[in-house]
C-alpha cells in the first residue's frame, strides 16, 4: 500500500467504523438508559472508555501529559461532544421514540456548515453539497414518516425533550469544529481518551448533584449495552470520528447524521425482525443519494482572513 493509497484506506475505513457503529448506538443507548439514568450512564460508559484508553496510549508509548492549553482544549472539546450533545440525547430518548431522535439529530450538518464558517472558515462547499445535506433532512422526515404520523401530539416532556436534542446537536456540531480548529499535533487515540476521561468527569457531576445514583438499576441488559456502548461507541466509533474530523472537511464527516438512522433501522430489520416499508427503503435511498453529492462535491478553499490566533491555533486539511 503506497503512502498515497494508505491515507485513503484510512478515511474510507474511519467512515465505514462510523456509519456501521453509530447507527447501532441508538438501540444501546435506548436500552442502557431503561434502568440506568443517562447522566449516570453517560459518566460510567465514558470514564471507562477514556481512562482505558489513556492507560493503553501510555502502555504503548503514546505521550499522555499534554500542555495545559491542549488539557483545557480536550475538556471543552469533551463537555460539548459528550454532555451536551450525547447525554442530551440519552436523557431524551426516555421520552421521545429513536425514530423522531434520529430526525432531530439530522439537523447537525447544517449547525456544522454554519459553525465551521463562522469559526474557521479554510473550505466553502459548493452548491452540488448544499443540496446534498438539505436531500439529506429529506430523505430522513421519508424515512421516519410512519413514526412521525404516530406521535400526533407531543406533551410537555416530549416537547422539552426534543426542543434539548436541537441545542444537543449545536453542542456536538461546535465540539466538533472546535476539535478541527484547535488541531495541534495531539494523537487521535490520546485526543479521545482525555475528551472522555473530562465528558465521564463531568457527566458524573451531574449525575450526582441530581441524585441519580439512588435510581439506578444495574440489570446485566444495561450493564451490557454500557460495554457496547464503550467498545463499539466509543473506542471504534468516537476515535474514528476524531481522526476524521483532522482529516477530512466537516461537511463530509457530517453525513454521519444522516447514515446512522438508516443502519439503525435495518438493524433493527435484522435483530429485532422490525418491519421495513417502503417509506423505509426510499428514505435511504434518497439519504444515499445525498450523502454521495455530498462526499463528492468539491471543496474548495475559501480566501484566508486576517486572524489573530496563535498559529498553534490556525487549521487547514
Amino acid at each position: 500500500m503506497t503512502p498515497t493509497t494508505q491515507p485513503r484506506f484510512r478515511i474510507l475505513l474511519a467512515f465505514v467504523l462510523v456509519y456501521i457503529f453509530w447507527g447501532s448506538t441508538y438501540l444501546g443507548i435506548g436500552i442502557a438508559v431503561e434502568h440506568i439514568p443517562p447522566a449516570l450512564m453517560c459518566a460510567v460508559r465514558f470514564l471507562i472508555a477514556g481512562l482505558l484508553m489513556l492507560l493503553y496510549c501510555a502502555v504503548t508509548g503514546r505521550k499522555i501529559q499534554l500542555q495545559p492549553q491542549q488539557l483545557g482544549h480536550q475538556a471543552a472539546i469533551g463537555t460539548l461532544l459528550l454532555v451536551g450533545g450525547n447525554m442530551t440525547l440519552a436523557w431524551a430518548e426516555q421520552y421521545i421514540s429513536t425514530g423522531l431522535a434520529a430526525l432531530l439529530v439530522a439537523i447537525s450538518p447544517l449547525w456544522f456548515l454554519v459553525l465551521d464558517a463562522k469559526l474557521i472558515g479554510h473550505h466553502k462547499i459548493s452548491s452540488r453539497g448544499i443540496v446534498g445535506l438539505l436531500l439529506g433532512i429529506v430523505g430522513m422526515v421519508v424515512l421516519l414518516w410512519p413514526k412521525l404520523l404516530a406521535v400526533r401530539t407531543l406533551g410537555p416532556m416530549q416537547f422539552v425533550a426534543a426542543v434539548g436534542i436541537l441545542f444537543g446537536a449545536a453542542s456536538w456540531a461546535l465540539g466538533s469544529v472546535l476539535s478541527k480548529r484547535w488541531k495541534s499535533g495531539v494523537d487521535p487515540l490520546v485526543g479521545t481518551g482525555w475528551q472522555a476521561t473530562f465528558g465521564g468527569l463531568v457527566n458524573l457531576l451531574i449525575a450526582l448533584v441530581l441524585g441519580e445514583q439512588h435510581h439506578a438499576v444495574w440489570t446485566s441488559r444495561g450493564l451490557t449495552a454500557i460495554a457496547y456502548l464503550v467498545v463499539c461507541g466509543s473506542w471504534i466509533g468516537y476515535t474514528s470520528y476524531i481522526y476524521l474530523l483532522q482529516h477530512v472537511p466537516i461537511s463530509k464527516v457530517s453525513t454521519y447524521a444522516y447514515i446512522n438512522p438508516v443502519v439503525a433501522v435495518f438493524l433493527g430489520w435484522l435483530v429485532l425482525h422490525e418491519r421495513v416499508d417502503n417509506f423505509i427503503l426510499l428514505g435511504s435511498a434518497i439519504i444515499i443519494a445525498s450523502v454521495v453529492l455530498v462526499t463528492s462535491a468539491k471543496v474548495e478553499d475559501a480566501p484566508k482572513r486576517p486572524t489573530n490566533l496563535p498559529a498553534a491555533e490556525v487549521v487547514g486539511d
